[in-house]
């Protein structure tokens, strides 16, 4: 396991989301169905094979990687989740630069985090995918403070994003189209908090293969 985390990673990194993601597909798309329009496995499963097939020729850096990821989920998937995910990845690569280490990871976490929110204009507690984000990025800080690793920061986030997006099934939604739902959204998990944690849990998965 390396201290900085290059551009070997980042391509590893979003391969292994793509494949996680096509994995859980329908299981998204069910969550979605329960409190949204049903449809956001598959605009994730189209939008990160879009990705993949773009990353095809590689990437120069990490920062490269990011920014293919931002403007081909912007530009293919429908729905919410790609004017969201690709504004968090497009603020990831503008807070990276150069290999990653465990202050970078912070960064890449942030960045998205502050992308989602200026995007979406959501905060915590209303069963949104920042509930998966905000916790991650709290953990990401805590394992660099301590000296950790990118690999632990990485590992931690994606840790915090699972217990995150647990703590949204009782929520109540109050952004987005759950939100129409009232009461009725309550006791079912948020989409987007469960694809986060699966995208996070493949950057910490190739983090410690790298």
């Amino acid at each position: 396991m390396s201290d900085t985390l290059s551009v070997a990673w980042a391509l590893a990194w979003i391969r292994g989301a793509q494949a996680v993601l096509a994995e859980n597909r329908e299981t998204l798309n069910d969550l979605d169905r329960a409190i949204g329009d049903g449809d956001h496995g598959e605009n994730m499963d189209r939008g990160m094979k879009a990705v993949v097939g773009k990353l095809a020729d590689g990437a120069e850096d990490v920062q490269g990687v990011l920014k293919v990821v931002a403007s081909t989920l912007m530009s293919v998937v429908g729905g919410a989740a790609g004017p969201l995910y690709g504004t968090a990845f497009l603020r990831a690569a503008k807070a990276t630069e150069g290999d990653v280490d465990a202050d970078g990871a912070v960064a890449i976490v942030a960045g998205a985090l502050e992308g989602i929110v200026a995007r979406g204009k959501a905060t915590t507690g209303e069963k949104t995918m920042v509930d998966s984000w905000s916790p991650a990025l709290d953990a990401a800080k805590a394992v660099a403070e301590s000296g950790g690793t990118a690999a632990e920061a990485f590992r931690a986030a994606a840790e915090a994003a699972s217990k995150g997006s647990d703590d949204t099934i009782p929520l109540r939604a109050s952004k987005g189209r759950a939100s129409y739902l009232g009461e009725r959204s309550m006791g079912h998990r948020d989409p987007g908090s469960l694809s986060t944690t699966l995208i996070l849990k493949a950057a910490a998965d190739a983090a410690e293969a790298a």
